[in-house]
C-alpha cells in the first residue's frame, strides 16, 4: 500500500500543476476579445479625450476663445440648418426611392442599384461639378438660364451654388443614397402578404405607403434618419469648398481653421468640436432606445417584397429623374472643365483638349495620391474585416461576456456619431507628439482610415451573423469542430457576400475621404482628395476637374474587381 502512495504522489502533484498552468477557453476568449477593446480604445476614445482635456485647459481657455466670438450664433444656426435640412432632402428622396426601386416590375430590376451610384462618385467631385454648373458667372448652367427671358437682362445668376439653401441642397443629394441603403433593407423585410391584403382591401398605392409600408420601416427611418443627421451634422466638404469665399461657416470647417492657421489652437478646435462629439453620443444611444426590441418589427409570411408586375411607370421615372440630377449632371460639368484649357461661361469644341490629364499623368504627385490612396485604403480594409469581424462576433455571441460587448458595441458605434474631422484633430494632436509620432506617414492615416470604417465593418457583419442564426455553429461544434475551425470553415463561407460588398462599401468611402485626410496628411504624403484641394485652392480648375475624374474612375475600378470576385450583387447587397 505505501509503494503504491509513494508511486500516485508525483503524478498527482505534476497534474496539480498542469492544470494550475491551464486558462479555460472561456477565459482566453475574454482576455482576446479584452486586449482588441484596448486596442480599439487607444483608436477611438484616446485621442477624443486628449480633445477634451485640452479644451478645459487654462479655465477652458478653448471654449472661451471658441464661443466668445462674436459671429458664433450665425456658425451654430448654419450648422443645424445644414444638417436638418439636408436630412429632410435626404429622408423625402431615400424613402421615395426605396418604395419606387419595390415597385419596378421583374425585367427593370436592374435600375435598383442606380440610386446607389452616388456613393460611388466621390463627394469632392460631386461639389466641385455642381460648382462648374452653378457658379453665379461661368456656370454652364447658369449661362443658359440666362438665355431665358426671366433672366436675360442679367450678367450673374440666377443660381449661386455658394449661398447657404444650394449648399443645403447639394448636401442631401449625397446623402440621399445612404438612407436609401437603410430604407430599402427594410423594404425587402417586408412580406408581400401584408401589401396585397392591402391592395385586396381597396387601398390606393399612395395609402400603403402611408398606412402599411412607413410603420413598418420604423427601424429603418430611425436608423437611416439617425445616420444622416450625424452626416448632415458632420459636413465638411460642400460648406469648405462652396463656402469659404462667402464667409459660409460651420464648426467643422471651424475646426479645420483653427488648425490651419499658425500657430494651432487644438483648444478651440477641440471647442468647437464639443457639441458635434456630445449629440453624436446621445443620438447614437437614442436609436438604441428608439429601437429597442427590434423583433417588434418583424414581419412573418411566406413571400417577400414582391416586385410590381405593372409597368410602373412612375417608379422608373423617379429613379432616372434622381440618377441624371445626382450623377449624370455634374458628371457632365467635370468632364466640360476637364477637357477645356480654362474654365470659362463659353464653351468652343475648337478648345477641346486632352492636355490636362497628360498634365496629371506627368505630374509626379498626383501619381504618388493614387498610390497613397489605394494602398492606405485596401490596408484599412484588410484591417478592418477581421477587426470588424471579432466584434461582431462578440455582440452576437458574446452573451457569456455581457460587459465587454456592451463596451464594444458603444466604441464601434461611437466613430459613425462623431465627424471625421473631429478624429482628424484628434490623430493630428495625438500622433505628432511621443510615444507614437506618425504624422506625415501612411500609418497615420490607415489608423485614422481603420476607425472611420470600423462601425460599417461590424455592422454590416454582424447583420449576417444574425440572419445566419446559431443552426450552423451548433452543428459544427455537435460533430466537434473548434471554434477556429467553425470559422473559418462555416461562417465565413456563408458570409462571402456580405464581406466582400463590405470591402466594396470601405474601399467606395476610404477612396472619397477627405476631412480627416485633410488633417493628418502631410506635403509629402497625400491623398486624391487633399491633392485635389489643393488644386481647388490655386485655382487650376480644369486640372482639379481631371483629377475628380481620375477619383472616380479609380473608385468605379476597385468596385469592378469587387464584382467580378463577388458577382453582380455586391452593390445591391450593401
Amino acid at each position: 500500500m505505501a509503494t503504491l502512495v509513494d508511486v500516485e504522489r508525483p503524478e498527482s502533484t505534476e497534474t496539480a500543476g498542469k492544470r494550475s498552468l491551464t486558462i479555460s477557453p472561456n477565459w482566453r476568449a475574454r482576455i482576446g476579445y479584452a486586449a482588441v477593446l484596448a486596442v480599439l480604445a487607444y483608436l477611438v476614445v484616446l485621442p477624443m479625450v486628449r480633445l477634451q482635456m485640452l479644451a478645459f485647459e487654462d479655465g477652458a481657455a478653448g471654449y472661451r476663445s471658441q464661443y466668445g466670438r462674436f459671429d458664433i450664433g450665425v456658425t451654430l444656426r448654419t450648422t443645424v440648418a445644414l444638417a436638418l435640412g439636408s436630412l429632410v432632402i435626404a429622408m423625402v428622396l431615400g424613402t421615395l426611392l426605396a418604395f419606387a426601386a419595390s415597385r419596378l416590375p421583374a425585367k427593370l430590376g436592374w435600375l435598383r442599384v442606380i440610386p446607389i451610384l452616388p456613393i460611388v462618385m466621390p463627394a469632392v467631385a460631386s461639389v466641385v461639378g455642381w460648382a462648374f454648373l452653378l457658379s453665379p458667372r461661368p456656370g454652364y448652367l447658369n449661362v443658359l438660364l440666362r438665355l431665358l427671358p426671366w433672366w436675360s437682362g442679367s450678367d450673374s445668376g440666377p443660381i449661386d451654388v455658394y449661398t447657404v439653401p444650394w449648399i443645403i441642397v447639394l448636401t442631401g443629394f449625397g446623402l440621399t443614397s445612404f438612407v436609401y441603403l437603410f430604407v430599402s433593407s427594410g423594404m425587402q423585410n417586408i412580406s408581400s402578404e401584408h401589401l396585397e391584403a392591402a391592395q385586396v382591401s381597396g387601398s390606393s398605392t399612395v395609402g400603403i405607403f402611408f398606412k402599411i409600408v412607413l410603420p413598418l420601416l420604423r427601424p429603418s427611418l430611425i436608423y437611416g434618419g439617425g445616420i444622416a443627421l450625424l452626416l448632415g451634422l458632420g459636413q465638411f466638404t460642400g460648406p469648405l469648398l462652396l463656402g469659404a469665399n462667402t464667409g459660409v461657416k460651420v464648426l467643422t470647417t471651424e475646426m479645420y481653421r483653427r488648425v490651419s492657421e499658425s500657430p494651432s489652437d487644438f483648444a478651440a478646435a477641440a471647442a468647437a468640436g464639443s457639441p458635434l462629439v456630445i449629440f453624436g453620443l446621445v443620438l447614437v444611444l437614442a436609436q438604441k432606445a428608439l429601437l429597442g426590441n427590434q423583433t417588434r418589427f418583424v414581419t412573418h409570411g411566406g413571400k417577400a417584397f414582391a416586385p410590381s408586375t405593372g409597368k410602373a411607370t412612375w417608379a422608373t421615372v423617379t429613379i432616372v429623374v434622381f440618377a441624371l440630377f445626382a450623377l449624370v449632371i455634374p458628371l457632365v460639368g467635370l468632364i466640360i472643365v476637364s477637357l477645356t484649357p480654362y474654365w470659362s461661361g463659353s464653351l468652343s469644341l475648337s478648345l477641346l483638349t486632352l492636355d490636362n490629364f497628360r498634365a496629371l499623368m506627368d505630374t509626379t504627385a498626383v501619381v504618388e495620391s493614387v498610390l497613397t490612396s489605394v494602398l492606405t485604403s485596401l490596408g484599412a480594409v484588410a484591417i478592418c474585416i477581421p477587426l470588424g469581424y471579432l466584434m461582431a462576433n462578440l455582440l452576437v455571441r458574446g452573451r457569456r461576456f455581457r460587459i465587454l460587448a456592451l463596451i464594444a458595441d458603444l466604441m464601434t458605434a461611437l466613430p459613425l456619431g462623431i465627424p471625421a474631422v473631429i478624429f482628424g484633430v484628434g490623430f493630428l494632436l495625438t500622433y505628432t507628439e511621443p510615444p507614437l509620432i506618425l504624422y506625415g506617414t501612411r500609418t497615420v492615416i490607415i489608423l485614422v482610415y481603420i476607425v472611420l470604417m470600423l462601425p460599417f465593418s461590424t455592422r454590416m457583419q454582424m447583420t449576417a451573423m444574425l440572419s445566419l442564426g446559431n443552426t450552423y455553429t451548433e452543428a459544427s461544434a455537435t460533430s466537434g469542430a473548434s471554434p477556429f475551425v467553425t470559422n473559418l470553415r462555416i461562417m465565413l463561407p456563408l458570409m462571402r457576400p456580405t464581406i466582400l460588398s463590405a470591402v466594396a462599401l470601405m474601399f467606395i468611402l476610404l477612396t472619397h475621404e477627405f476631412a480627416a485626410s485633410l488633417l493628418v496628411r502631410a506635403s509629402t504624403t497625400q491623398v486624391m482628395g487633399t491633392l485635389l484641394f489643393d488644386m481647388w485652392q490655386n485655382g487650376s480648375y480644369p486640372l482639379v476637374a481631371a483629377m475628380a475624374l481620375l477619383m472616380t474612375a479609380v473608385t468605379t475600378i476597385g468596385v469592378a474587381a469587387a464584382m467580378l470576385v463577388g458577382g453582380r450583387n455586391v452593390l445591391s447587397k450593401l
